[in-house]
């Protein structure tokens, strides 16, 4: 049979007015800030009318590393969404917002697939209601009044050598990793060293994230260190006095937004960090708003289990109090396979074996979840092309590992498709056998939670830190910020910092290139191997095919 592409079947969509899918939640149409007749944003007035209702039961979705076979992550988070409400369930969705570099670079758009997607999806891939350019333009607003304050007399004694505010774009640009800002003469300023990161690694994203509310997101706006002085103090945003003016920038993009799946059941769509280098987490203000509306609410943390999901329980879940039911962790017969060592144009051909010598990655990934304590669930996500004998050689690994591994098709059939996987889901979810800590406790100190997540969960022998790096973590542990939790920034693709090295390796070790202290979000930033805070283009960028065809429609988007 022919199958039809995303995009056609987003097109298709029988949408409801966003009015009708905040009724199911019981958000009121007063509630709703309509952003045309298929999105709205929740009235900060409505959160925190309901935030003395019990939660539901939140479920995490997570996956084996990415390979270029394709996992489905958010595919099996909408598919599950969509099953639970099948099975007569109360369930909301909860996932992140899509960056425009990677939708134009080689990621293509991040709105689910098949027939287990969100829509407006192309609102959604594009500028969607807005929030990113809020977030890039408060944190240009920031970069602008720093060295504005340093042209007017640098009152603050800023050392322009230690500038540590870096500038962010929406867009995958190498040439601005690196640059000198202000050349031009006496009029320009005084010229220094700076450079780009993309605007989901902006400290800013991570504090819309993880604030509570308005009031919390202007207090960690200002507690940013924005550089330092020459006896090493730091001077910080709220010393700028930028943090007023730049709450009011992200005063909407603080409220969540609300939009529908194809099966027009409700999902939370709100804020962006990439897991390779960020938290991977939406917000904490739509999860927790969620909790409140319904009695499941899936979500996912971004790439493998590894940056993801470790980052979703040491961060999230210990910064706002969150506790997992469930976590679900997606594979594929495919990526199995090119673990296993076979070529993607050679992914078509049954292969157990090649399944089999791949699982060990699942694995491993199933291992460190359950070192969370929270029960594991396998969601097979089926493609055209799998076998029963490759389905059920997963299914027989994962019952070795002590979990349960479910065929869900949800691509191919909606609901339909993924009713047995939320059947399973929620069983575990009512059972209430959760006993959820993270892995490392707040007084453990930075070097040794570093040396923690790279020994426990990428499993290699020691992490690498030159004396550089540990002084610098000794000396914030110094000023007070020993309490927070790290945030490794590696490659997505392997266990290890080389990303061509697949499998579940041992005997690896995890140089550390830089540490990044984000006061303002709350962990500090270890920069891991070759990861870029600011990606590049690939060769053929996906934006090289977009375009409007003559009926004016977005072709190429995925």
């Amino acid at each position: 049979m022919g199958y039809k592409s995303d995009i056609e079947i987003a097109r298709e969509a029988k949408k409801k007015p966003i009015q009708e899918i905040g009724a199911k939640l019981g958000i009121e149409s007063k509630d709703l800030l309509p952003c045309g007749h298929d999105k709205a944003k929740v009235s900060q007035d409505f959160i925190n009318s309901v935030q003395g209702r019990p939660d539901g039961k939140l479920i995490l979705v997570t996956a084996i590393n990415p390979t270029p076979a394709g996992e489905g992550k958010t595919t099996t988070t909408v598919g599950l969404g969509d099953g639970l409400n099948r099975i007569g369930k109360s369930a909301a969705v909860c996932i992140r917002e899509a960056s425009l570099g990677p939708n134009f670079g080689m990621k293509g758009g991040a709105a689910g697939g098949g027939y287990a997607q969100i829509v407006p999806m192309e609102e959604m891939n594009l500028h969607f209601t807005g929030d990113f350019h809020a977030i890039t333009s408060a944190h240009s607003l920031l970069s602008a009044m720093i060295d504005n304050h340093i042209y007017w007399g640098n009152a603050l004694e800023i050392d322009i050598r230690r500038v540590v505010w870096r500038r962010v774009v929406d867009m995958n640009d190498r040439a601005l990793r690196q640059i000198t800002a202000s050349l031009g003469g006496v009029a320009n300023g005084f010229p220094r060293e700076a450079g780009f990161d993309i605007t989901v690694a902006s400290e800013v994203m991570a504090i819309l994230c993880l604030a509570k509310d308005l009031a919390d997101l202007q207090k960690r706006l200002g507690d940013m260190i924005v550089a330092y002085r020459r006896d090493r103090s730091p001077v910080f945003a709220r010393d700028i006095k930028a943090d007023g003016a730049m709450t009011v920038l992200l005063k909407d993009a603080m409220q969540p937004n609300l939009v529908q799946t194809l099966e027009n059941n409700p999902a939370f769509v709100h804020g962006g960090p990439f897991a390779n280098i960020a938290h991977g987490c939406n917000s904490v203000i739509a999860t927790t708003t969620a909790l409140k509306l319904a009695d499941y609410v899936v979500t996912e943390a971004g790439f493998g289990a590894d940056l993801g999901a470790e980052k979703f329980m040491n961060i999230k879940c210990r910064k706002a109090g969150l506790a997992p039911s469930v976590v679900v962790c997606v594979a594929t017969v495919r990526a199995m396979k090119m673990n296993g060592g076979i070529a993607k144009a050679d992914l078509g051909a049954e292969n157990v074996d090649a399944v089999k010598k791949g699982c060990p990655n699942l694995g491993r990934h199933i291992e460190n979840l359950k070192s969370f304590g929270v029960p594991v669930v396998v969601a097979i996500n089926h493609f055209v092309t799998d076998t029963e004998a490759e389905v059920q050689a997963v299914k027989d690994f994962v019952t070795g590992q002590g979990a349960e591994a479910i065929l869900s098709r949800h691509w191919e059939l909606g609901s339909e498709g993924s009713a047995d996987l939320a059947r399973k889901v929620a069983e575990l979810a009512d059972a209430d056998t959760a006993n959820f800590a993270p892995i490392y406790p707040d007084e453990m100190s930075l070097a040794d939670k570093i040396q923690t997540i790279a020994k426990r969960i990428y499993r290699a022998d020691e992490a690498l830190m030159d004396k550089k790096i540990r002084d610098q973590l000794k000396l914030w542990e110094e000023q007070g910020y020993g309490h927070l939790p790290v945030c490794m920034a590696k490659t997505q693709y392997s266990f290890s910092t080389d990303p061509n090295l697949r499998g579940a390796p041992t005997g690896h070790s995890v140089p550390v290139r830089e540490v990044r202290l984000s006061a303002g979000a709350g962990f500090v930033v270890v920069v891991c191997g070759e990861i870029m805070t600011m990606p590049g283009l690939p060769r053929v960028p996906s934006a090289e095919n977009i375009h409007l065809n003559e009926g004016g429609q977005i072709e190429g988007l995925f």
